[in-house]
């Protein structure tokens, strides 16, 4: 067969720029191509691609993956059909290349040859947009467009009017004439620039790009297409970025509005924007209205105290469904707080659809570092895999200011060894690379931005700086690691993980100290709330507090909430006291957060307390906290744990056994542990400030002096409580014994 129908796909982050067309093997079969192969390709123009294999999930699908530059030297967008045929390229004898039209660019004595090395074995065709990738030892000048590419033209070939392949013996020639014509060439974000995202710009695109393309699909249904669409989520996730990228691919024309710039000072002036915005568009159709923050303009009028924002909302709700037909204007508004939005905005025949644009999961975090590290010369130990599992809660715009920092971190290595004051040599800049160890650097610097107001140093406490509580090690990482790591083997299984973990013991058996290894090492986000700073003396706040608490949880899952001393914050509802009202309605939003209509995701929750008796039963049924785990004092083998992880930077003398010191210290705690030792060495340096190492006689002494917190009431009371948690949370016996808690 000479030629073929494909449908065109965007390609992936990695083929951006190179050149290449990926087939599957019934396409390569059809045309009797191999790899490294040439294929013409038609839309409304002509161009040419190298031949690749198609990745095994593209196989018998019946497309075809080129990237934005092709597309554009095609005519043709994404979802558009395009016709493939074989050809034998001719080896071009010169090229002339010139930037694009409204781009001045300063050319170096050895760009010829740096342009020609990014471009040998390409095969191109006259008028097309060549890309040539950036990076950091090019002596190039001039704004980069779709992240790390310059756009060329390619003016003149030599032959004319053929498909040509650039090989050894091709004249460079650059021309500092600007092409005329391809001012859009120098511009525009592409499909290619955004990672992570394809669901989302899948229906974005619907609602957008077919409505303005084929009006007659919806004339042919008797249907009126989509005339808005709201696209929210976090800070940082691309709803600007898509935006930009649907508008340069459907080449519509595009209209942005910062929305606080439509407030004006003068009676009337702000409607005058809106209106005179809505005209032009409508003068220059097809287009697309984006607003961005669109929160700040049309905020719920019953809110608001000031008359202009109420006429810029009714304004802007006229114009989006007023008398007037808009025709092919579609509207895009982006927030991060749609619920704060006019209801009237919100409903069919304004804006249509409302699309999330989440935290990127694993797969998408790789994706969006693979576009930033484009260009970037990184070492081949980098492993994005492994930096994007270490990302959780990382949206876009944190993992472009990661890239951003990892490179800085490779600048201020190698600056010390750079003359600032003269040229830079070529081969200098040629040995600065980006390594694993910048990165690394680069982590500890950025952090989540949803996670900035509540952000916790992560502790750097491991399991193995916990003894003597294997059992409760257990049960945390069933309850949390599992989950996180494994969440297939559940589904396998037909069951839910558990949702919450609540600790409990006599204080100083180091259930803080396990919450502290669990946020080290199931790395994952954590967030720790102390249970006291959770209330507050406004009415509503202690509950906003909490709501926001498990929202941001949600938002950059998987994600851990150590709740310390839940016992100031859910005690049993007694409605006595003013103290008391309050604590009830910080506890009931606790309860509908754990266990409401909303599903909480990879979002586990941690508590520790040394009342439980005191907790409401409410929050201790199975779906809320799921397994109650008493942290008690620790066997003898448990003791000897502690004393080695106590004692391992401490020189002890030859007579010193651990052994004994844990037969010594029955029913002593983790923290009375702790205590013996410090105890011991204060001891031995009162005697002799010069001792190198500690002697037995300073840990019986130290012994004698400290004594053990918990007592055989105290732990027989929390073995009775955990046995009436067995059973499930019955009455609370009143004890006589809180003077011990």
């Amino acid at each position: 067969m000479d030629e073929v129908q494909r449908k065109v796909e965007k390609a992936h982050p990695n083929d951006f720029g190179r050149g290449i067309i990926r087939l599957d093997p019934n396409t390569l079969l059809e045309l009797q191509l191999s790899p490294g192969d040439i294929v013409e390709i038609t839309g409304q123009k002509r161009t040419a691609a190298k031949v690749w294999r198609a990745d095994r999930q593209d196989w018998e699908q019946g497309f075809i993956r080129i990237d934005g530059f092709i597309r554009q030297n095609a005519g043709v967008s994404i979802g558009e059909r395009v016709s493939l045929k074989k050809i034998e390229a001719k080896p071009a004898e010169k090229v002339v290349l010139a930037p694009p039209e409204g781009m001045m660019m300063e050319f170096g004595d050895n760009t010829s040859d740096i342009i020609k090395r990014n471009i040998l074995k390409r095969p191109i065709v006259q008028d097309d947009v060549i890309p040539i990738i950036s990076s950091m030892n090019q002596p190039m000048s001039g704004p980069v467009a779709g992240g790390q590419a310059i756009p060329l033209i390619v003016v003149e070939t030599e032959p004319e009017d053929s498909i040509l392949i650039i090989d050894e013996t091709t004249e460079i020639e650059l021309s500092q004439k600007p092409a005329r014509g391809y001012a859009n060439a120098a511009k525009g974000i592409k499909y290619e620039d955004i990672g992570g995202l394809g669901s989302e710009i899948q229906r974005v695109r619907e609602m957008i790009e077919l409505p303005l393309k084929n009006n007659e699909l919806f004339k042919r249904l008797n249907i009126e297409p989509p005339k808005g669409v709201i696209m929210h989520g976090p800070s940082g996730t691309g709803k600007t970025l898509i935006a930009k990228a649907v508008a340069n691919e459907s080449r519509a024309n595009f209209l942005y509005i910062a929305g606080p710039e439509i407030m004006g000072k003068y009676y009337g002036e702000s409607e005058e924007r809106i209106r005179k915005i809505f005209e032009e568009a409508s003068e220059n159709a097809p287009s697309i209205i984006f607003i961005d923050e669109i929160d700040s303009i049309a905020p719920k009028r019953e809110n608001v105290t000031g008359e202009v924002e109420r006429r810029v909302v009714s304004q802007l709700l006229t114009m989006m469904d007023g008398l007037e037909e808009r025709g092919q204007v579609v509207v895009i508004g982006a927030t991060n707080r749609v619920d704060s939005l006019d209801p009237a905005l919100r409903r069919p025949g304004r804006f249509d659809r409302e699309v999330e644009i989440g935290v990127p999961d694993t797969d998408a975090r790789h994706e969006i570092l693979q576009i930033h590290t484009r260009g970037m010369p990184i070492t081949e130990e980098v492993q994005l895999d492994y930096l994007a599992k270490n990302t959780q809660g990382f949206v876009g715009a944190d993992l472009k200011a990661l890239v951003q920092e990892a490179a800085m971190c490779s600048l201020q290595r190698f600056l010390p060894h750079l003359n600032l004051d003269e040229e830079i040599p070529q081969e200098t800049l040629e040995e600065i690379v980006v390594t694993t160890e910048d990165f690394e650097n680069a982590l500890v610097e950025i952090e989540p931005s949803a996670l900035r107001e509540v952000l916790v140093e992560i502790p750097s406490v491991k399991w193995s700086d916990i003894g003597g509580l294997e059992n409760v090690k257990q049960e945390i990482i069933e309850a949390v690691e599992w989950p996180l790591k494994r969440p297939e083997k559940f589904e396998q299984m037909g069951i839910k993980p558990p949702k919450g973990l609540l600790l409990f013991g006599p204080p100083g058996t180091g259930k803080t100290l396990v919450a502290q290894a669990v946020a080290n090492e199931s790395n994952v986000n954590f967030i720790s709330v102390k249970g006291p700073q959770i209330l507050h003396k406004w009415v509503g706040e202690s509950e906003k507090a909490i709501r926001d608490t498990f929202k941001k949880a949600k938002q950059v899952a998987p994600c851990v909430i150590f709740f310390d001393e839940l016992d100031s914050i859910s005690s049993t509802r007694s409605g006595m006291t003013e103290d008391g009202r309050t604590s009830e309605k910080v506890l009931n939003q606790l309860l509908t957060e754990m266990d409401g209509l909303e599903p909480l995701n990879d979002v586990i929750v941690i508590a520790a307390t040394n009342r439980p008796e005191i907790i409401d039963p409410a929050l201790l049924r199975s779906g809320r906290f799921d397994r109650l785990v008493l942290v008690s004092q620790s066997s003898k083998e448990g003791r000897e744990n502690i004393f080695k992880i106590h004692t391992k930077n401490t020189p002890l003398a030859d007579d010193v056994s651990i052994s004994e010191l844990a037969e010594m210290t029955d029913g002593y705690i983790g923290a009375d542990i702790e205590s013996v030792c410090r105890e011991a060495v204060m001891l031995s340096l009162r005697d002799n400030f010069e001792a190198d190492k500690v002697e037995l006689k300073y840990f019986k002494e130290a012994i004698k002096k400290v004594r053990p917190t918990v007592t055989k009431e105290m732990v027989d009371y929390y073995e009775k409580i955990k046995e009436q948690f067995k059973g499930g949370m019955k009455k609370a016996e009143t004890s006589s014994y809180t003077g011990y808690l």
